[in-house]
């Protein structure tokens, strides 16, 4: 089983020369009993010929295989014959005369056509199941080769720098804290259990303590959470934590490491720094933390021009310190009442109780609400939206996160909108980078009435902040950093704490944990941190997400070789399976199924 040559090398330079084809049958067409066969393996496609009048057996051989079926096959290259060269393929000039022909496996009728334009109309649950067929397709075989000159192109970027990669464990201690884990039993230690790793955030910590320095890991990441298209309960990301590093040097590595990655994988030379936008801006101007910046229709806040407002929804929603914010989506009037109903229960879901709008048609403002506008407030509106024939704006009226999020999610919304009529032109290749910072340290949650960390309790505050843990922790800055692209976060990150005292004090005075509950869940590390740890900081990228842009798809599933569905099962393998009483009796182990 030797090749001599791969199926898309062949050209007018091998005429006369006798080579060996291997790979997977592509298509069988049958000219007036000459049988031509297109040859594929991972390169590309050579074009057979099966004569059999010049070697009767070796046709017969041939008529029976079916695409997909794996041969071998040895022969002279030849010309094509005059008009029937195939331009669109680099071995389009040559074909092989075959004279030997070796059968592996002869392949039943795939259950959907291998082909990138029937393949992609083809159920996701049913390429799942045969997803050793799916990856045979041109795309998929594609993108698992993005993903490998990405993950090569991060690896040599960090080698150059001396970061070292270092493996941390899977198995882990359960840190219920965060997401929801997946925990696996113990059996030599009955009735205890480890985690899977969420994140390698602590370990990659006490590597810092280590002195390793400068460390880096393609890490495999486990979340038991619910599935979507940019969700996987099984994923990976790119970690990395290097000591003595301020926020400017995190800024200026990850932008060289993205700028190689673009540049190795599409030829793209990304303008670096990326832009900075403070976490305030984001929500004030785009109603959310990860903004798409690649089109206009920003936010803006009327709650001065409507705190004497005759509309008294908007007046007591101001008077209460709430906020009133409006977009104008330009030239989407033509809203059909589904579409409206679409967006008010989107709207609805995001804790607002309707969504008021103003339609401009035939020179008119159309909508309930506008009769309590005086001239000024509608002219106010005019200027500062640059409302024009055509128009639609849309309102909010709650409290200031609340209505970022309601409008920054009837933004997107209407963008697409927009988009489907063509009226919007949002290019998937228009790279907007950008880093969001100063986040807030610390968020307040009423439920459990008190702090929570924004990004993880290891991330240190701005110096400057730092008194206000005591008496304002809500207004405490974090150091704390995240990389967006085109409304997706590709990774955040943060500088650390790396004062033990300062530590157990976030752990215990402002998040409220329970002196016992740190020392059996942190205590390790509060010890390492006595013993000498630097300064540190570090950044975590989700590779499939990147990979993801990379390709040009909207869900990780495609840019993952073996992935879950949504509802978290392997159609393929068929996991997740029951087990045996035997196995749970040794895992010391009982289940009690839902009623």
């Amino acid at each position: 089983m030797k090749r001599t040559h791969h199926c898309a090398q062949l050209t007018s330079t091998e005429l006369g020369a006798t080579v060996s084809l291997l790979g997977w049958v592509d298509s069988v067409r049958d000219h007036g009993g000459i049988l031509f066969i297109d040859l594929r393996d991972r390169k590309g496609i050579t074009q057979v010929k099966f004569d059999p009048q010049v070697n009767a057996d070796l046709g017969a051989q041939a008529a029976h295989l079916k695409p997909e079926s794996v041969i071998g096959v040895t022969g002279r290259v030849v010309a094509r014959p005059e008009g029937t060269v195939n331009a669109s393929l680099p071995t389009g000039q040559i074909e092989v005369d075959a004279t030997e022909l070796t059968i592996h496996n002869v392949s039943d009728t795939p259950p959907f056509p291998l082909d990138d334009i029937g393949g992609d109309k083809v159920n996701e649950d049913l390429r799942l199941t045969y997803r050793y067929l799916d990856l045979r397709r041109p795309k998929m075989r594609k993108n698992l080769v993005v993903r490998h000159r990405a993950t090569k192109a991060i690896r040599d970027y960090f080698d150059s720098r001396e970061f070292i990669e270092v493996e941390t464990p899977a198995l882990f201690k359960s840190t219920p804290e965060g997401a929801r884990e997946y925990l696996v039993p113990s059996r030599i230690h009955p009735g205890q259990f480890y985690a899977l790793s969420q994140s390698p955030q602590q370990f990659k910590q006490i590597l810092m303590v280590a002195g390793v320095e400068r460390y880096f890991q393609i890490a495999r990441c486990f979340r038991d959470e619910d599935l979507r298209a940019d969700r996987q309960m099984e994923f990976t990301q790119v970690d990395v934590e290097a000591s003595f590093i301020t926020r400017e040097d995190v800024y200026a590595l990850f932008e060289g490491m993205l700028k190689k990655v673009w540049l190795d994988v599409l030829g793209v030379d990304l303008p670096t720094p990326f832009p900075r936008m403070p976490y305030s801006d984001a929500m004030n101007r785009y109603g959310v933390d990860k903004p798409d910046v690649r089109f206009g229709m920003e936010l803006v806040d009327f709650s001065e021009l409507f705190r004497q407002s005759a509309f008294k929804v908007f007046q007591s929603t101001v008077a209460n310190g709430g906020v009133i914010k409006a977009i104008n989506a330009k030239g989407l009037s033509d809203l059909t009442q589904g579409e409206i109903k679409n967006l008010e229960d989107v709207a609805k879901s995001l804790g607002a109780k309707g969504l008021a709008f103003i339609k401009v048609e035939n020179g008119e403002w159309k909508s309930p609400i506008v009769k309590f506008f005086t001239e000024s407030e509608k002219a106010a509106l005019t200027a500062q939206l640059g409302v024009t024939e055509g128009d639609i704006i849309f309102f909010a009226a709650a409290p200031w996160e609340k209505a970022c999020a309601i409008l920054g999610r009837i933004r997107l919304d209407a963008a697409a909108l927009l988009q489907k009529r063509g009226k919007l032109t949002i290019r998937p290749d228009d790279w907007k980078f950008l880093w969001v910072i100063d986040f807030p340290l610390m968020s307040f949650d009423e439920e459990q009435n008190r702090y929570l960390a924004t990004h993880h309790p290891f991330t240190a505050p701005v110096v400057e902040d730092t008194a206000l843990l005591d008496t304002d922790p809500k207004s405490v800055r974090g150091q704390h950093y995240d990389v967006v692209l085109n409304g997706m976060e590709l990774g955040g990150g943060s500088i650390r704490i790396h004062q033990p005292a300062l530590q157990k004090k976030v752990f215990e005075d402002v998040l409220k944990i329970p002196a016992d509950v740190v020392d059996s869940r942190f205590g390790y590390m509060l010890k390492a941190f006595t013993y000498g740890a630097p300064p540190h900081g570090g950044i975590a990228f989700g590779l499939d997400r990147m990979v993801a842009l990379l390709c040009g798809t909207t869900s990780i599933r495609d840019v993952i070789a073996f992935p879950k569905t949504q509802k978290g099962q392997d159609l393929m393998a068929q996991s997740p399976t029951a087990v045996t009483a035997k196995q749970l009796k040794e895992l010391h182990i009982q289940t009690v199924m839902p009623e």
